[in-house]
């Protein structure tokens, strides 16, 4: 229906406005403390969070312009199903990592912003980490239209985090703190391997948040397929009915 288009084009419009938000209090922060801005605003856009906000942002609005423009009960091709459902399952994730594990952990810098740069710090961490996963959780679970997927789809909603995990563990023995406190750079403490765990609390850390991001997949597919099928018995339901009464 047209309602899920906008509301579909406004959780979009809010996850860009976390991200220019952010790129803001980065900008901000480099500028105040003398750092490298390109090597800030390099590390800022290689976070999971704003890469996983960009390309939910991406499939939101491709299944708001194609619902637009293909009105009717048709359900949703499989490019935009899968657009949306590899998002859906990482940005859980980022809700679930955020508020369990950093929330409530801000970083010496932020303990410095001015008042309206704390004020876009704040609009940021929670338009990505809470309002942009509760609306694709609710998508999910309400939105009309949705396709079920084949569950080979998991490999693809895996790959990505997978990649994403790869040039950060590799990139960041090669990429120092813009800001000097160490010479290597992790966008997230549990992943450093030279905190108190070593590359073994990393890597546990990293085989936790795979597993969960799995069972999330997992989820998300079921969660479709199950939709679909319920939508085909009813459709069917509804034309037995028309045939009778004709």
């Amino acid at each position: 229906m047209m309602h899920w288009s906008w509301m579909r084009l406004a959780a979009g419009a809010a996850g860009l406005s976390g991200i220019v938000a952010g790129f803001v209090v980065n900008v901000d922060r480099a500028t105040r403390e003398g750092k490298d801005l390109g090597l800030v605003l390099a590390n800022y856009f290689s976070l999971f969070t704003i890469i996983t906000t960009t390309l939910s942002i991406v499939a939101l609005t491709a299944a708001a312009v194609w619902s637009m423009r293909h009105p009717g009960t048709s359900r949703e091709p499989f490019a935009v199903a899968l657009g949306l459902v590899v998002v859906t399952g990482p940005m859980l994730l980022l809700g679930i990592v955020y508020n369990a594990l950093l929330r409530g952990l801000p970083s010496e810098l932020a303990l410095t912003d001015a008042p309206g740069i704390a004020f876009l710090d704040h609009w940021a961490t929670e338009v990505l980490h809470v309002v942009l996963p509760i609306y694709l959780l609710v998508d999910l679970l309400f939105a009309t239209r949705r396709r079920g997927l084949p569950w080979k789809t998991l490999l693809v909603i895996v790959g990505y985090p997978i990649a994403w995990i790869t040039y950060t563990m590799i990139r960041g023995e090669l990429t120092p703190d813009p800001f000097g406190w160490t010479p290597w750079w992790y966008p997230y403490g549990f992943l450093d391997p030279h905190g108190a765990g070593g590359w073994a609390s990393a890597l546990t850390y990293i085989g936790v948040l795979t597993g969960l991001l799995l069972g999330l997949g997992a989820i998300t597919i079921a969660i479709g397929r199950f939709r679909e099928r319920r939508a085909i018995a009813r459709e069917t339901a509804t034309e037995q009915v028309g045939v009778l009464q004709a």
